[in-house]
C-alpha cells in the first residue's frame, strides 16, 4: 500500500503524503481482516467512512487490494474529471460516504449504525478520524448520541498521530487526555499500536454493548525517514518541522529515497 501511495502522489505532484502512510496498517487491518462484505453493493455489507477525507489515497490503495478498483482507477487519482479524488466520493466502488469536512465522518458513521441497529442488522460501522477532528464539537455530539443509544456495533479508529494542518496538536487545542474524555462520553476505549495489524485486529474484533474508540498512537509519514523527521530534502529553504509532508509534494529524488525505503522493509 506504501508502494501505491508514493507511486500515484508522484505521478499526481501532490501532498497529503505523511497523512496517508501513518494510517496504512489501520486500513490494512480493517480492509484486509475485518471488513465482511461480499461486494461494494452487498446490502448487508459491513461499512467503512473515512472521516478524514484528504488521506483517501490510502484508502483507494486498499479498495484495490481488495480489488473493488483497478489499476488503471488507480491512475486517475486527481486526473480531470476523475472520481478518484483528494478526496473520497461515493461514486467509487468501496466508498459508502463522501467525506472530508472534518468532524462530520464520525457523525455520518453514527447514523449508520443507527440505521444497522434498527434495521436489526448485524453489519458493523467502522470510521477513521484524526486526533484534530477530536477540537469539532461535532465530534462529541455524536459521541454522546452513540453512546446515548448503545451502538454497539459501532467502531471508531482515532489516527493518532498528534499533529494536525497548522502545526502540532499540543500547540493548536491540546488533548493529551483523550482516553479519559472518551470513557466520559459513555465509550468503550482501547489505545493500541497504529502500526501493529495484531494489535488493531485484536481490539476491533470484538463486539461491544456500547460504542468503543480505538486510539492508534501512529508516527506522521511511517516508512519514509525524513518524512518522519519533517526534513524537506529538496525544498531546503523551508525549515525542518513535523507539518512540512502534510502539504510537500515529492521531487524524484525524495521520491525514489521514499520507495527504496518502503520497498526495504516490505
Amino acid at each position: 500500500m506504501r508502494r501505491i501511495i508514493l507511486q500515484q502522489s508522484r505521478r499526481a505532484n501532490v501532498g497529503h503524503i505523511g497523512c496517508c502512510l501513518c494510517v496504512v496498517e489501520i486500513l490494512a487491518a480493517i480492509y484486509g481482516r475485518l471488513l465482511k462484505a461480499a461486494s461494494p453493493g452487498d446490502p448487508d455489507r459491513d461499512r467503512f467512512i473515512l472521516s478524514k477525507g484528504h488521506a483517501a489515497l490510502a484508502l483507494y490503495a486498499a479498495l484495490a487490494a481488495r480489488g473493488w478498483i483497478s489499476t488503471a482507477d488507480l491512475d486517475q487519482f486527481c486526473g480531470d474529471g476523475s472520481r478518484i479524488a483528494v478526496h473520497p466520493e461515493h461514486t467509487v466502488p468501496g466508498v459508502d460516504f463522501s467525506t472530508g469536512s472534518l468532524g462530520q465522518g464520525i457523525c455520518i458513521a453514527v447514523g449508520a449504525a443507527l440505521a444497522g441497529h434498527l434495521q436489526s442488522s448485524g453489519r458493523r460501522i467502522y470510521c477513521l478520524i484524526s486526533d484534530a477532528e477530536c477540537n469539532e464539537g461535532s465530534t462529541w455530539e455524536a459521541a454522546m448520541f452513540a453512546a446515548q443509544h448503545r451502538l454497539g456495533n459501532l467502531q471508531v479508529v482515532v489516527d493518532w498521530n498528534k499533529q494536525q494542518a497548522l502545526g502540532q496538536t499540543k500547540d493548536i487545542i491540546d488533548a493529551p487526555n483523550l482516553p479519559e474524555r472518551w470513557r466520559a462520553f459513555g465509550w468503550k476505549v482501547s489505545e493500541v499500536d497504529g502500526h501493529s495489524i495484531p494489535e488493531l485486529v485484536a481490539a476491533l474484533t470484538p463486539r461491544n454493548d456500547i460504542p468503543h474508540v480505538i486510539l492508534a498512537h501512529t508516527l506522521f509519514g511511517r516508512g519514509v525517514s525524513y518524512m518522519e523527521q519533517g526534513v524537506p530534502l529538496t525544498q531546503v529553504h523551508l525549515p525542518v518541522q513535523p507539518i512540512n509532508w502534510h502539504y510537500l509534494p515529492m521531487s524524484d529524488h525524495e521520491f525514489e529515497i521514499a520507495m527504496r525505503e518502503v520497498e526495504a522493509v516490505s
